[in-house]
């Protein structure tokens, strides 16, 4: 199959709420599809207002697969969860190309709202 995608992609607008008010955690998720023949080596930096970046947040998506990257479950390598209730941008970069999509599911108040969009992909 060909491969599609790219290899880096920029979400500028992240927020992690930390209000739910129904029985679903607000929460993003970041969405793949690699139709390459090879696994996706994902890294993911999160970029801030008024603080340096943070590295180390990462996950792999196998060979033609897709994979649904809850943000609020992440752990980067000092064993970190993502901080909420905090605006951030997220820099994804890939091995190999891939396909990204960004999620949020807000429930701070009952009625959720989601909202979805794809990711800037990035020219190499």
């Amino acid at each position: 199959m060909k491969e599609y995608g790219k290899k880096t992609w920029l979400i500028p607008d992240c927020y992690l709420n930390s209000v739910s008010k129904n029985e679903y955690p607000s929460h993003e998720a970041i969405c793949v599809i690699n139709t390459t023949d090879k696994e996706a080596h994902i890294e993911f930096t999160l970029l801030f207002e008024d603080r340096p970046a943070i590295k180390g947040y990462g996950a792999v998506c196998g060979a033609m697969r897709t994979h649904h990257i809850r943000m609020d479950r992440q752990k980067n390598e000092k064993g970190e969860l993502i901080p909420r209730d905090t605006p951030y941008a997220t820099l994804v970069e890939s091995d190999t190309p891939i396909v990204v999509q960004y999620s949020r599911l807000d429930t701070s108040a009952v009625e959720m709202a989601l909202m979805t969009t794809i990711a800037y992909p990035v020219e190499e």
